[in-house]
């Protein structure tokens, strides 16, 4: 009793040491103990308490996370975030797990790894030695607008601490745009990123059927019928709910990509005794190069799963290692793919590399580019599935949890795929167009322009350069790309 009754008079000294305001937040707290009066009355000065109280709350949540078998909410702010922040789309519905570094890693190897590098040999027929430098340029530029992209997500406090007070793509366009338009900006980035990998997924579901069609030629079936089978095929992908099993997809899917690359480089190295550097062309034709350049920056695009990834990461201080390592192995693999198939066949290489091998080889492959098609679908249709279901339940928190909604948002989004794989014409000029368009901006003029607005003050004067130019540098790429586009739509 006599402890108990000096720990009640110590309580009473540190009270009468603080303001009023600040003893009446005790008071009425709920929840007092003795290093909380010491704090505020050490610390009375409005921001401290709220950063102590922010504290509070992050170490709740990292407690409430360390339950490993138990389903765990998924919310993206796995990093401090400022607990009167609301983000202006409700966060996924999905119950998930916390994904590793390495799992992250893989989906941004599915992403930039995809069908695309299969184009690089032709790619470089058409642009030489400077091929190869764009190549790594390309590596470079993707990963640094990745970086910033994800710097954006983060602001610091008093004590130089980053605090991660945005969630996703949406999130920061709406803080830039938030003095003309509260939700402008989050619209314009939520239908950029639905078409693009809208888009993306039917490119999928095409390149599956062309591909069952020449795998299967003797079958007596059209390509639309493949496409069909192939829509049968990724009906499971309604039932993903978790960044987690995705993860596992693009792990699979890394591998047959791997094994492809693999099969393409051990034939050429049997045909060394045909390269020759003199293969490479000096003089460049302007069309032709910009065809390139857009087949090369494209084939390593991702930011759109980047804010997604990083709030989903168990420890999101090893993303930005993670980005570099993934783009860097990404470089070497593919200049080495792309430099060894072009010495092998020179003049003769085509737009799709695999056309090249014999026809034992070429069987085999096409057969792994389709299992690895079907396994890069999911990503693209769970982030697109995830804004679309964000965008719907925006205020109504009980839609948001409702498996109907979700089940039926999936479904919808998958037929709509099928039907625009099947009836859209000339579907490959209008993917090169609205890749022009959404996939520049979200790879280069977004990213560069959100960095440049939300941190301007704190950008030393090379940052504020390097942001500048990579805009530029989007824009040209962009109109370059929407001019051959509309040419080729024309004729």
């Amino acid at each position: 009793l006599a402890t108990l009754s000096s720990i009640k008079n110590i309580f009473k000294v540190l009270l009468t040491s603080v303001d009023t305001k600040t003893q009446q937040k005790i008071l009425t707290s709920g929840k007092v103990n003795l290093f909380t009066c010491i704090f505020l009355a050490v610390n009375t000065d409005e921001e401290h308490v709220n950063f102590a109280r922010r504290d509070e709350l992050n170490r709740a949540r990292s407690e409430s996370r360390e339950e490993p078998d138990g389903p765990l909410k998924f919310e993206l702010n796995v990093c401090h975030q400022d607990p009167e922040y609301k983000s202006p789309a409700p966060l996924p519905h999905a119950q998930v797990k916390l994904i590793t570094s390495w799992e992250a890693g893989w989906n941004v190897t599915n992403a930039i790894q995809g069908i695309f590098v299969l184009g690089l040999p032709y790619a470089l027929l058409h642009s030489g030695y400077s091929g190869l430098l764009l190549i790594v340029l390309a590596a470079a530029l993707c990963c640094y607008t990745g970086k910033i992209l994800i710097a954006c997500l983060y602001e610091e406090n008093e004590d130089g601490q980053l605090i991660r007070v945005r969630d996703t793509y949406e999130d920061i366009a709406n803080a830039c745009c938030k003095k003309l338009s509260p939700s402008l900006g989050g619209i314009v980035v939520n239908v950029t990123q639905v078409v693009e990998l809208l888009m993306t997924c039917v490119l999928y579901l095409v390149v599956s059927g062309n591909l069952l069609s020449h795998s299967f030629p003797y079958v007596p079936v059209t390509e639309k019928t493949w496409s069909i089978i192939a829509f049968v095929t990724l009906l499971p992908c309604v039932f993903i709910r978790t960044l987690k099993i995705v993860s596992k997809l693009s792990q699979l899917c890394s591998l047959v990509h791997f094994v492809i690359i693999l099969v393409v480089i051990t034939y050429c190295l049997t045909q060394i005794h045909q390269w020759s550097w003199a293969k490479f062309r000096l003089s460049l034709e302007f069309e032709d190069f910009l065809v390139s350049v857009g087949v090369i920056i494209f084939s390593y695009t991702s930011q759109i799963f980047l804010p997604t990834l990083e709030g989903n990461m168990k420890n999101p201080g090893e993303f930005r290692c993670m980005l570099n390592w993934t783009h860097f192995f990404a470089c070497i693999l593919k200049t080495t793919f792309a430099l060894t198939a072009f010495l092998t066949w020179g003049e003769k290489t085509k737009e799709v590399i695999t056309d090249n091998l014999p026809s034992f080889f070429e069987t085999l492959v096409n057969l792994c580019l389709l299992t690895k098609a079907f396994l890069s679908y999911p990503l693209p249709f769970f982030a697109a599935t995830e804004i679309v279901c964000s965008c719907i339940s925006k205020g109504n928190h009980s839609n948001y949890k409702s498996p109907l909604l979700a089940l039926a948002v999936r479904g919808s989004f998958l037929l709509l795929t099928l039907l625009m794989s099947m009836f859209t014409p000339h579907f490959a000029l209008l993917m090169g167009l609205s890749g022009s368009v959404t996939g520049a901006a979200m790879t280069f003029l977004l990213p560069s322009l959100f960095h440049l607005k939300l941190k301007w003050k704190k950008l030393s004067f090379l940052e504020k350069c390097a942001d500048i130019s990579v805009f530029i540098l989007g824009f040209l790429c962009s109109l370059a790309g929407i001019v051959c586009s509309i040419k080729g739509l024309t004729n």
